[in-house]
Protein backbone atom coordinates (compact mmCIF):
# COMPACT_ATOMS: atom_id res chain seq x y z
CA UNK A 1 0.00 0.00 0.00
CA UNK A 2 1.22 3.51 -0.81
CA UNK A 3 0.48 6.50 1.44
CA UNK A 4 1.31 9.81 -0.31
CA UNK A 5 2.63 12.13 2.38
CA UNK A 6 0.96 15.31 1.04
CA UNK A 7 -2.41 13.54 1.13
CA UNK A 8 -1.82 12.31 4.69
CA UNK A 9 -0.77 15.79 5.84
CA UNK A 10 -3.90 17.32 4.27
CA UNK A 11 -6.12 14.68 5.89
CA UNK A 12 -4.54 15.21 9.30
CA UNK A 13 -4.91 19.00 9.03
CA UNK A 14 -8.54 18.73 7.87
CA UNK A 15 -9.36 16.45 10.82
CA UNK A 16 -8.51 19.19 13.33
CA UNK A 17 -6.93 16.49 15.52
CA UNK A 18 -3.28 16.24 16.56
CA UNK A 19 -3.13 12.46 15.85
CA UNK A 20 -4.03 10.62 12.63
CA UNK A 21 -3.47 6.88 12.48
CA UNK A 22 -3.31 5.74 8.85
CA UNK A 23 -1.98 2.18 9.09
CA UNK A 24 -2.79 -0.57 11.57
CA UNK A 25 -1.82 -4.24 11.55
CA UNK A 26 -1.20 -6.59 14.48
CA UNK A 27 2.55 -5.94 14.32
CA UNK A 28 2.75 -2.25 13.37
CA UNK A 29 0.77 0.97 13.40
CA UNK A 30 1.70 4.32 11.87
CA UNK A 31 0.38 7.82 12.13
CA UNK A 32 1.04 11.52 11.95
CA UNK A 33 1.32 13.62 15.10
CA UNK A 34 1.19 17.41 14.92
CA UNK A 35 2.04 19.79 17.77
CA UNK A 36 1.86 23.54 17.13
CA UNK A 37 4.63 25.75 18.53
CA UNK A 38 4.09 26.61 22.17
CA UNK A 39 1.61 23.80 22.92
CA UNK A 40 1.88 21.08 25.54
CA UNK A 41 2.22 17.40 24.63
CA UNK A 42 0.00 15.49 27.06
CA UNK A 43 0.74 11.94 25.92
CA UNK A 44 1.24 9.11 28.39
CA UNK A 45 3.72 6.20 28.17
CA UNK A 46 2.81 3.53 25.63
CA UNK A 47 2.89 -0.25 26.02
CA UNK A 48 4.71 -0.59 22.68
CA UNK A 49 8.05 0.61 21.31
CA UNK A 50 7.74 3.85 19.36
CA UNK A 51 9.83 5.63 16.75
CA UNK A 52 9.34 9.21 15.55
CA UNK A 53 10.64 10.76 12.36
CA UNK A 54 10.55 14.57 12.53
CA UNK A 55 9.09 15.73 9.22
CA UNK A 56 9.17 19.41 10.24
CA UNK A 57 9.68 21.60 13.28
CA UNK A 58 11.86 22.00 16.32
CA UNK A 59 11.65 21.62 20.07
CA UNK A 60 12.70 19.31 22.88
CA UNK A 61 11.71 15.80 23.91
CA UNK A 62 11.86 14.44 27.44
CA UNK A 63 12.62 10.69 27.57
CA UNK A 64 12.99 8.97 30.93
CA UNK A 65 14.40 12.00 32.74
CA UNK A 66 16.64 13.26 29.93
CA UNK A 67 16.09 16.21 27.60
CA UNK A 68 17.01 16.12 23.92
CA UNK A 69 16.70 18.78 21.20
CA UNK A 70 14.77 17.66 18.10
CA UNK A 71 14.55 19.15 14.63
CA UNK A 72 13.55 18.28 11.07
CA UNK A 73 15.16 15.03 9.94
CA UNK A 74 15.75 13.52 13.39
CA UNK A 75 14.76 9.94 14.22
CA UNK A 76 13.77 9.35 17.84
CA UNK A 77 13.35 5.95 19.52
CA UNK A 78 11.27 5.61 22.69
CA UNK A 79 11.14 2.21 24.42
CA UNK A 80 7.82 0.91 25.66
CA UNK A 81 6.62 2.30 29.01
CA UNK A 82 9.16 5.17 28.94
CA UNK A 83 7.87 8.52 30.16
CA UNK A 84 8.20 10.86 27.20
CA UNK A 85 6.73 14.07 25.86
CA UNK A 86 7.64 16.95 23.57
CA UNK A 87 8.06 20.43 25.05
CA UNK A 88 9.56 23.84 24.33
CA UNK A 89 8.21 23.53 20.79
CA UNK A 90 9.64 26.50 18.92
CA UNK A 91 8.43 25.56 15.41
CA UNK A 92 5.33 23.46 14.66
CA UNK A 93 6.29 19.77 15.00
CA UNK A 94 4.99 17.30 12.46
CA UNK A 95 6.03 13.74 13.23
CA UNK A 96 5.69 10.43 11.44
CA UNK A 97 5.12 7.87 14.20
CA UNK A 98 5.69 4.10 14.15
CA UNK A 99 4.49 1.72 16.89
CA UNK A 100 5.61 -1.91 17.04
CA UNK A 101 3.55 -3.86 17.70
CA UNK A 102 0.45 -1.74 16.95
CA UNK A 103 -0.33 1.09 19.38
CA UNK A 104 -2.32 -0.12 22.37
CA UNK A 105 -2.11 -3.78 21.39
CA UNK A 106 -0.04 -4.68 24.47
CA UNK A 107 -2.19 -2.74 26.94
CA UNK A 108 -3.98 -4.72 29.65
CA UNK A 109 -7.44 -5.93 28.60
CA UNK A 110 -6.52 -6.07 24.91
Amino acid sequence: MIYPLPQLLAEQQASGQSWLEFLRTADLSMGLYHLPAGTADLQQPHTEDETYYVLAGAGQIHISGREHPVQTGDVIYVPKLAIHYFHTITADLTLLVFFAPAEGSQAPNQ
